[in-house]
């Protein structure tokens, strides 16, 4: 078997079991730290790349990786209990028995739960949910999240400490401590598809995949008895997303805008399927992520961007600001208000927004705000706003969709 080949295998399986396997031994050997579970994780990986290309890959890979995990555990117990009086000695046959790979069917969704801990902050549950659950390496998730590895690594490393003290991934909540995480677990799947969504420091690959890994946690979670319409509609709205992901891109790979995608390239069955569920999903009080879908739908169904109901959509975000002040879904509004054809309102909501003390700086304002002003012909401003925002943002791509239009402004 080649190397790539041997590479390839490893890493499909490492990306469906790192987490489990990590958890598993955490759930046997009780006394275990969390960086030396991982340690041992990452031994069985790096020996499986010698093993199985000397000697090809077994019937049953996983299992095999288990099996090693387990076995270097073991021989570390084995050697510690050679030092400990009889009386303190581990039952070893016990320990043994009580790690199976079959054990961990149904780990994800639990592994899920375990990172939606309240105790932890929202950047933590995401960095670890990609970690543990979606089991991405560490430069990958700091590509992902457009942060520095060493950045990741001090967030993981508060994390450990968290999770160690607390026995987070070992913890299994009751009824009611899930039924209490689950508004939690909907907003980090939501993080973690948006992160795949919007990414530009990874490759498409890592966009897809991550979208994908952010999909099958929602269908996870929508076939449980945890699964209320507030789930059905977070999943719907993320296949409205879903179906539009490939147009994102020219095929040069520069990102564009809504008004430029080509339609036809939206995906009609996962359009249909998220139109399926949320009319499923429809409940009263109506949920946030319930609107939000409605308003992703509107988009999908309209055969051009100018003929998209910016009426309805003006609505819904209307809808979904009352009682719920946020200056994201407040530009998103504005810019349904321009497109409405209200656009002093518009500009009004947009000059409060530059008032905010984050929103002055955050690249979408000012990038809307520069782009409004070149639909205007009001140059001079167009180029002050677009410049501001050319700085506010790590992304190569974003950045050379905003350096492109100002280089439509000087050719005027």
């Amino acid at each position: 078997m080649t190397l790539d080949i041997v590479h390839e295998k490893v890493e499909s399986i490492y990306k469906t079991h790192f987490g489990k396997m990590v958890a598993s031994l955490l759930y046997t050997f009780k006394s275990m730290e969390l960086e030396h579970a991982e340690d041992i994780v990452q031994e069985a990986f790096s020996t499986a790349i010698t093993d199985w290309k000397k000697k090809g890959a077994p019937d049953n890979p996983s299992g095999w990786l288990y099996t090693v995990c387990k076995n270097k555990a073991l021989n570390e117990i084995k050697q510690r209990a050679r030092l400990e009086p009889l009386n303190q000695a581990i039952d070893i046959p016990t320990v043994e028995s009580r790690f199976s790979e079959s054990m961990l069917e149904d780990q994800q969704l639990k592994l899920l739960f375990a990172c939606a801990h309240p105790d932890l902050s929202p950047k933590i549950q995401v960095v670890i949910t990609l970690k543990y659950v979606i089991n991405l390496k560490v430069e990958v998730i700091a590509k992902v999240l457009a942060i520095g590895i060493d950045g990741v690594d001090k967030i993981l490393v508060r994390a450990r400490k968290k999770i160690e003290n607390d026995k987070i991934l070992l913890e299994v909540p009751s009824n009611d401590e899930l039924k209490s995480r689950l508004p939690i677990v909907h907003k980090v799947i939501y993080l973690v598809f948006n992160e795949g969504y919007k990414s530009s420091g990874g490759n498409e690959i890592i966009r897809e995949e991550l979208c994908e890994e952010a999909l099958l946690l929602a269908r996870s979670l929508i076939n449980s008895d945890l699964c209320t319409s507030e789930s059905l509609s977070l999943y719907a709205l993320m296949l409205f997303h879903a179906a539009r992901l490939k147009a994102r891109f020219s095929s040069n790979g520069k990102l564009l805008d809504l008004e430029n995608q080509n339609r036809n390239l939206w995906q009609a069955d996962l359009i249909a399927l998220g139109k399926y569920y949320l009319e499923r999903s429809e409940s009263k009080p109506i949920s946030n992520f319930h609107i939000e879908a409605c308003i992703a739908y509107t988009h999908c169904v309209a055969t051009s961007f100018e003929t998209t109901d910016w009426q309805l959509i003006c609505q819904l975000y209307s809808k979904l600001l009352t009682g719920n002040a946020n200056p994201f879904i407040e530009l998103n509004y504005a810019i349904a208000l321009y497109f409405s054809g209200q656009k002093e309102k518009a500009f009004d909501i947009l000059n409060q927004l530059e008032k905010h003390p984050y929103m002055k700086n955050y690249f979408l304002l000012n990038a809307t705000i520069g782009r409004f002003h070149v639909k205007e012909n009001k140059s001079d401003l167009a180029r002050l706003y677009l410049e501001k925002a050319v700085h506010q943002t790590n992304s190569a791509l974003e950045k050379e969709f905003i350096s492109t239009i100002l280089d439509e402004i000087a050719m005027k």
